[in-house]
């Protein structure tokens, strides 16, 4: 069995994490897998809806512990070379583009925890534009507990989400929390049982992707835009798309669907 496998229906791209007896945790062909599978969707047209989720009890519980211990760090004390440092920090940095498309590929992405959730999978989850749990999701960011200051973007994400006061309790005194917290902290968008998780989202998924694609992906650009630009820049900004995607043969139908109360079909141009 593939460590990552990969499924395209309905516009909605599933990309689900399959290391089970590992907690789908970072090892074995997990990660460069699942960056391929996401340049992928990010450059299909047929892919409206990426969905994220694991298989068995995890979402993703981070990177692979064993595979960390095991490896060639250096003994304590012991200086280890600029240059296996950079060579390492450049393979890091290569991997962490998956949280870059999954926050900024013209696609709504979304988290289907449906398990553990922790570490650099907590950051994947953060990552994505929307996140549902299931009933029996446990979250903890991890980092601390493992020695490790974090990756794969949380640490920015984080505090967009639950604000920066929280992020940091979260990330500095890092203790296991369930979907109801999650929730509560607005973390998640929804908490689901178990049994109807896997039907809920894909409803919530195939509805993302019948929307005109293009006005998603300009509304998303805005999202994302108004983390590091002024007000004014905003509105310049949301000026052009709005009239860009106003010219558009999908807002023509929507506006045609709208009079004749009936539902748009929306082709992405």
């Amino acid at each position: 069995m593939a460590d990552v496998e990969y499924e395209v229906a309905d516009g909605v791209a599933t990309i689900t994490l399959n290391r089970p007896e590992s907690m789908n945790t970072m090892g074995g062909e997990l990660l460069p897998l699942t960056n391929a599978y996401l340049a992928t969707a990010a450059g299909d047209d047929d892919v409206r809806t990426v969905v994220l989720t694991g298989t068995g009890r995890a979402f993703c519980a981070g990177g692979d512990l064993r595979d960390m211990a095991s490896a060639n760090r250096g003994a304590p004390g012991e200086a280890i070379g600029p240059g296996s440092v950079a060579r390492s920090v450049a393979d890091l940095r290569h991997h962490m583009r998956s949280s870059q498309l999954l926050r900024e590929m013209p696609k709504v992405t979304i988290a289907a925890i449906n398990g553990a959730c922790a570490g650099a999978g907590f950051s994947w989850a953060c990552a994505c534009d929307v996140r549902y749990a299931a009933e029996s999701a446990v979250f903890n960011s991890a980092f601390l507990t493992a020695g490790l200051s974090g990756d794969f973007g949380g640490t920015w994400t984080l505090p967009r989400i639950v604000g920066a006061a929280k992020a940091r309790e979260l990330y500095l005194m890092p203790e296991k929390f369930r979907a109801d917290e999650a929730l509560r902290i607005g973390l998640v968008a929804a908490v689901v049982s178990d049994d109807e998780f896997p039907a809920f989202v894909r409803d919530k998924a195939i509805r993302a992707a019948s929307f005109a694609p293009l006005t998603a992906a300009s509304i998303k650009a805005n999202l994302n835009d108004a983390d590091h630009v002024s007000f004014a820049e905003a509105l310049d900004r949301e000026a052009e798309r709005h009239i860009r995607s106003g010219l558009t043969e999908d807002s023509r139908e929507a506006a045609r669907a709208f009079l004749e109360k009936r539902t748009a079909t929306f082709h992405g141009r």
